[in-house]
């Protein structure tokens, strides 16, 4: 497994994360374990932060939440400079528990309800990335209602298509997403933007998708939102301070995965929206960019024990986790591929290779198809790597599992950053009509 952040392999050839050892987090919190390298997700930070050259204030790297979000993970991004990319009232909600500055909370969503809009706008959310017109009309009126004015980024689909899988692909034209581009729809509400009261027009936004390595696409829509922006300023004479192209920055989680470096990134984007302000005669905008995988992604890693062990020969060997799907769906929503190793066997070499099967009650529920570990016992600590997005956020109950703790390492330190559900939590939103209570 490639070592990720932190992790070393220490004298006892055992595992080591943030200066703690994975097999003691697994005895002190139990597994499934979420385990989180501070570390790591700082120097993420800052890579983008000083790769962007945020400090400049002509650019900010806003962190999309939906990777991971707790009030925990808000005070560090805070802490880092960084900007927070919310899409619900509940992460809002989490955001503002945290005392994130509201000022830099970038709110999205292509289904924003009356009570989140007023949520935000009581708040005082720094902008609204409106993504369709009955949004746009609802915002207008509720910011007038409460003489409020709504600074407002219009998500645009802007038709680029990136290499990545269809269930994450996001800029093509047949998308839930944003003002279709090609047919006028972008323009169109600029336009109504500029007429509506209560709100105060910034700029553009597209996402093109997740988990891409290519650098071409990322400058293909640099330029297609430039050209867009000029089209706005001729319609309306609006002016586009701010150019959100998204995020979608692609990680290692299995061989064969290649990322760039965060500065081929950055290069790739602002020397495009320079070079097409100057040939459009624009003003040049504010970039924003909205890492959230790329962030937390390779921070994070899931430590489960090893169970039952089925072999059939000539087939497979089936090596089943006390988890799976219920902590980490990645794998059978969409074919995930990732890295294991045995934290308590981590310097001996591969012996046999297996497949990583969870416990829930499904065939689906696959981890890992082919993993090369050393020969593998039940009560081995198994880690796989870069589980710090879409892990915990996309957790459930399935099965009645509750979802499982995560700590914060750092420098021999282990926090407990989210505990633990037991059986009570399962059904605390339980409700027993009274008449079923007298069956019993």
């Amino acid at each position: 497994m490639h070592l990720q952040g932190t992790m070393v392999i220490n004298e006892r050839g055992r595992l080591v994360i943030g200066g703690c050892e994975v097999v003691q987090l697994a005895r002190d919190f139990g597994t499934p374990l979420y385990i989180f390298d501070e570390d790591c997700i700082r120097e993420n930070c800052r890579r983008f932060y000083q790769a962007f050259n945020a400090g400049s204030g002509r650019a900010e790297v806003i962190y999309a939440g939906k990777a991971f979000l707790t009030t925990a993970m808000c005070r560090i991004i805070a802490s880092e400079g960084l900007g927070l990319d919310v899409v619900s009232g509940g992460e809002l909600y989490t955001a503002l528990a945290a005392g994130f500055p509201v000022d830099r909370i970038y709110f999205h969503g292509n289904n924003k309800s009356y009570a989140e809009l007023c949520q935000a706008l009581a708040a005082g959310v720094g902008r609204f990335m409106v993504d369709n017109f009955a949004e746009l009309e609802l915002l207008s009126r509720l910011s007038v209602e409460r003489g409020q004015v709504a600074k407002v980024i219009l998500r645009v689909t802007p038709g680029i298509e990136a290499h990545t899988h269809e269930y994450i692909r996001t800029g093509q034209i047949d998308s839930k997403f944003g003002f279709t581009l090609p047919n006028g729809q972008a323009l169109a509400a600029a336009r109504r933007a500029d007429e509506l009261p209560g709100i105060e027009f910034k700029g553009l936004h597209c996402h093109i998708g997740s988990q891409i390595f290519e650098l071409e696409p990322y400058s293909e829509a640099a330029t297609v939102m430039m050209e867009l922006a000029a089209a706005v300023k001729e319609a309306t004479g609006l002016v586009t301070a701010e150019l959100d192209l998204g995020g979608g920055f692609g990680i290692y989680y299995s061989a064969g995965d290649e990322p760039r470096p965060v500065s081929a990134w950055a290069a790739a984007i602002l020397t495009r929206v320079e070079a097409e302000a100057r040939r459009l005669n624009l003003p040049q905008p504010r970039v924003l960019v909205e890492p959230g995988r790329a962030i937390v992604g390779p921070a994070g890693s899931t430590a489960y024990t090893v169970g039952s062990i089925k072999e059939i020969p000539g087939v497979r060997k089936y090596v089943a986790v006390d988890g799976g799907m219920a902590d980490n769906i990645r794998p059978a929503l969409y074919g995930a591929k990732y890295e294991a190793i045995l934290a308590n066997k981590a310097n001996l070499p591969p012996a046999e290779r297996v497949a990583i099967t969870g416990k829930c009650c499904e065939s689906g529920d696959m981890l890992i198809w082919e993993a090369e570990l050393p020969r593998i016992e039940s009560g081995d600590i198994l880690l796989i790597s870069c589980t710090g997005a879409y892990g915990y956020t996309m957790a459930s109950n399935y099965n009645r599992l509750g979802r499982p703790a995560a700590v914060l390492v750092r420098d021999g330190v282990a926090d407990l950053i989210i505990k633990r559900e037991d059986y009570s939590d399962l059904i605390r939103n339980d409700v027993l009509p009274a008449r079923l209570v007298r069956t019993c």
